[in-house]
């Protein structure tokens, strides 16, 4: 059982990664979306879209096997964490920006009356307020790229499912390294959805 439990900190590795990229570039793209940029608003938009409407799947398997037919070669590791971040980016920048919008127009129009400029406003005032209304929804797009991570297997990463896979080959165990696969998710995906669940319950009391 030790390969998997070793791969499971590949998994691991893998999903706090492209959340931390994940996390900035949802924030910087739903900040673009609410700009008065034109361009800005119709790159990130057009960004969103292709993410959106294109399965994880065919987005890793893009990264891996197309990029290398235009020169970008990329190990396994890394084509992983870009291809979840850049994906959970585009579904975080929509966390974001609806929190963003929740906040009441009144804190920005008496921010400006005390002086602020509308960019300080934004990064002292409106954000911190918007981040408490959006981490329970983030806690479970990380629970949910957790179980994801399953996904890069297709692309030679060696994580929870791919090592499951090559120990049944080797073993022909079927049942018993896929009941330890699925209990390593369970696992590690159990305590930090209880930890989200906390979460909004404070943020429910503190509201």
């Amino acid at each position: 059982g030790l390969p998997l439990y070793a791969a499971a900190g590949i998994t691991l590795k893998i999903a706090f990664s492209a959340m931390a990229i994940a996390l900035v570039l949802g924030l910087l793209v739903a900040l673009a979306r609410l700009s008065d940029n034109r361009i800005l608003k119709t790159v990130t938009g057009f960004y969103i879209e292709i993410i959106r409407g294109t399965p994880l799947l065919v987005q890793l398997v893009y990264i891996y096997y197309v990029l290398p037919e235009i020169g970008i070669q990329l190990e396994p590791v890394p084509a992983a964490i870009i291809g979840l971040s850049l994906n959970y980016g585009a579904y975080l920048s929509e966390v974001y920006r609806a929190a963003i919008q929740s906040i009441d127009k009144g804190q920005m129009e008496a921010a400006l009356s005390l002086g602020y400029t509308r960019r300080r406003a934004m990064w002292h005032i409106i954000i911190p307020q918007s981040l408490l209304v959006a981490i329970p929804p983030l806690g479970n797009y990380f629970i949910a790229l957790i179980k994801d991570t399953s996904l890069t297997s297709v692309i030679a990463v060696v994580e929870v499912l791919k090592t499951a896979n090559i120990l049944a080959g080797q073993t022909f165990k079927t049942v018993e390294i896929y009941t330890v696969a699925a209990l390593l998710y369970l696992v590690i995906s159990y305590p930090l959805s209880q930890l989200v669940h906390l979460l909004e319950r404070r943020l429910r009391v503190s509201a």
